[in-house]
Order: structure tokens, then C-alpha cells, then sequence
């Protein structure tokens, strides 16, 4: 059978979102998956401030050639690799290449510390010696709660002076005070997932806005 945008997939008939919707198709389950996603996108809408002052203070740190310090654990880990090449090679042509590296990406270190050192100091140790005052940290702290490694490694970070940015869920933020916390609105896992990328991908994109302003990004804080 062949697909058609009109009917889906296996015939069954799907008018579009807020449209009727019939056969097969479990129209609560779908209603439910957007309307969970809604919340959480329009609770970023109002986040907006925050994430644009955020974005001017890491514009700043770049702009003194300062460098982005990405970690985190199992799926935030996938987050700073994924932020760090954001901003080293740039998907927009034309848009200028920064400094960013991610701690989660080099094996014989982490399996070193770890060794050595344990593993809530995996992110502290790296963050002490690669950091300088100037640099910018983003921890990705996970929904679950295991993330006492990138809660010192932003500890660590303040106290080195880096600017020092916190993504994940309001009950994750850190009891410490970090410069910026940019919270999910929500305790489902997927879509913390899903609005963490959208926020660092906006932080991408209003890093290049406030570097290309006239008369320069601002604030370092």
C-alpha cells in the first residue's frame, strides 16, 4: 500500500493536528503527546529573557576568547558533543566557528579519573586543568537525578571564575549558585530532551546575534 500524507500509514485517515481523526489512529494518545509538549514549549516562551541574557554573557566570554566547556552524563553527554560541534563547525554556512570541546568525548581521560579519582570528580578534574577564567561550562544535569559529577564540575567552574551555565529540570537546578539555570518545565525524560536541544540551539543562535552587534555582546556575567 502507499503512503499518502492524507491517510497515513495502513490507510488510516489523519486530517492533521486539531483535525478529525479517524480508524485506527489513537487520537487521545496523540492529543496527550502534544498537549505534554505544549506546556513545556510555552513554559521556554516565557524563558525567554533568561536564555537571551545567557546568551549575551557566553556571546562576551567568546568574544575575549574564551572557549565552551560541554559535559554530562549518558544522554546529557550525547548534549555536549552535540552543543560543542554546534559551535566549532557551525551547520549555517557562513556563521563564524568558536572554541567548544566535551568532556564526555575522550575515553582514556574519563577512564583515567575515574580510575583514580572516582567519578564525581570525573568533569571537576578536566574543568581544572583545561578551564581558564574566561571559558564558559554548560552541565546537562539528567531528569534522574545521577549528576553529583556535573554538579561539582559547575561548582568547580564558578569557583575557577568560568562562566557557568546549568540545562535541565527545575528540580535538577543546582542548590549552589551558578550564573544561569535554564530549566525544563517538566518530568518526562523525552521531552526534557527534547526542550534541552531547542534551548542550547537557541543559545547558538543568539550567541552569533550578540557577537555581531555593533557594539559588542556586553555583559560577561
Amino acid at each position: 500500500m502507499l503512503f499518502s500524507p492524507a491517510r497515513g500509514l495502513g490507510g488510516a485517515s489523519v486530517k492533521g493536528i486539531g483535525g478529525t481523526q479517524s480508524g485506527p489512529v489513537a487520537s487521545g494518545a496523540v492529543a496527550d503527546a502534544f498537549a505534554r509538549r505544549r506546556e513545556a514549549g510555552l513554559a521556554l516562551v516565557e524563558c525567554a529573557e533568561a536564555v537571551s541574557r545567557t546568551a549575551a554573557a557566553m556571546a562576551a566570554r567568546f568574544a575575549e576568547g574564551g572557549k565552551l566547556i560541554a559535559f554530562g552524563n549518558g544522554a546529557g553527554s550525547t548534549d555536549a558533543q552535540h552543543i560543542a560541534v554546534e559551535f566549532i563547525h557551525p551547520v549555517i554556512v557562513g556563521k563564524r566557528a568558536l572554541p567548544a570541546i566535551a568532556l564526555s568525548s575522550d575515553v582514556a581521560s574519563l577512564s583515567g579519573i575515574v580510575e583514580r579519582a572516582g567519578w564525581e570528580l570525573v568533569f571537576a578534574r578536566q574543568i581544572q586543568q583545561l578551564g581558564r577564567a574566561r571559558d564558559i561550562v554548560v552541565g546537562f544535569l539528567t531528569p534522574d537525578g545521577a549528576c553529583r559529577n556535573v554538579l561539582r564540575g559547575l561548582l568547580v567552574a564558578r569557583e575557577l571564575g568560568l562562566l557557568t551555565v546549568a540545562i535541565g529540570t527545575e528540580d535538577d537546578a543546582p542548590t549552589f549558585a551558578v550564573d544561569h539555570a535554564l530549566t525544563v518545565r517538566s518530568a518526562d525524560p523525552q521531552i526534557v530532551k527534547e526542550i534541552g536541544v531547542t534551548i542550547y540551539h537557541i543559545l547558538w543562535e543568539l550567541v552569533h546575534v550578540f557577537l555581531e552587534r555593533p557594539d559588542g555582546p556586553g555583559t560577561t556575567r
